[in-house]
């Protein structure tokens, strides 16, 4: 993913979850994928999947038990 798809993205998902703190970060050696932060807490990586000319982005966010009782 260039910057400006990183930004694209990065405004998507601050509207959507009304968050101004989200940022995305590209991750080193990986184009592919980049990090979901809220402040400076990790939460997640997005995938950017292309096929058959079509170009889709899959948030993954794991949840551990732990975190829920907090």
């Amino acid at each position: 993913m260039d910057q400006q798809e990183i930004l694209k993205l990065q405004k998507y998902l601050r509207q959507k979850f009304r968050l101004d703190t989200i940022e995305l970060h590209m991750r080193a050696n990986k184009d592919d994928s980049v990090e979901v932060m809220i402040g400076d807490e990790f939460i997640g990586l997005i995938y950017k999947d292309e096929e058959d000319g079509d170009v889709s982005y899959d948030f993954n966010m794991a949840i551990l038990e732990f975190d829920l009782s907090e």
